[in-house]
């Protein structure tokens, strides 16, 4: 009986969550909480503290500063509109992240077709590293967000954990808990979704 227990106490969420993030901000927190429940002050206050997290994981996605900054906006502004769907069972940042990986590859996404649109733009800095072919994780100029984008086609369900994992850095633990999945199938997609990956760079 008493393995028993331990083994539900193990699978419960709140515990590893709490325990890997050991550096939770409460107030931050608290103020998501407000901010969810519809107080409009909590919510400003929210978003200029998490302003400068958010530019700095968007960053991550995107080296290039302009690119970066476009989409911290996006993410930002996703966040004051959908606050009300942060559960509250999980971290905050655990489901910024979230915010923060969808805004900067759709902010890719929109570049690319500006690209497209007008191929001067592209012109401006020709000694410059392309920041859409451009992986700090990698140290190398791979197309990783084209990679990610083919995987969202071929298996979509193996894109969130890996990005939530690889480019968001957030632990295993987290991820399950975001993505309500069980932490082996967490760790599985992740193996999958990196091996998939690799397939698709392209190292220029």
């Amino acid at each position: 009986m008493r393995s028993s227990d331990h083994a539900d106490h193990h699978e419960a969420s709140p515990a590893p969550r709490r325990r890997v993030a050991s550096n939770v901000d409460e107030e931050l927190e608290d103020l998501a909480r407000r901010a969810k429940d519809g107080d409009a002050v909590a919510l400003d206050d929210l978003l200029r503290r998490i302003q400068p997290e958010v530019l700095r994981r968007c960053s991550r996605f995107l080296p290039y500063r302009q690119d970066a900054e476009e989409a911290c906006q996006d993410a930002l502004l996703r966040v004051a509109r959908k606050i009300d769907s942060f559960k509250g069972d999980s971290l905050f940042t655990t489901w910024l992240y979230t915010v923060v990986s969808n805004s900067a590859r759709q902010t890719y996404r929109s570049m690319k077709r500006r690209s497209a649109e007008f191929p001067t733009e592209a012109e401006r800095m020709p000694h410059q590293s392309d920041p859409r072919t451009t992986s700090v994780i990698a140290g190398s100029r791979i197309d990783l967000l084209e990679a990610l984008d083919q995987l969202e086609k071929d298996r979509p369900n193996l894109v969130a954990p890996l990005v939530l994992r690889d480019l968001c850095q957030m632990d295993y633990n987290e991820i399950a808990s975001e993505l309500n999945l069980a932490l082996g199938t967490v760790k599985s997609r992740i193996h999958q979704g990196r091996k998939h990956v690799r397939k698709s760079l392209t190292v220029t």
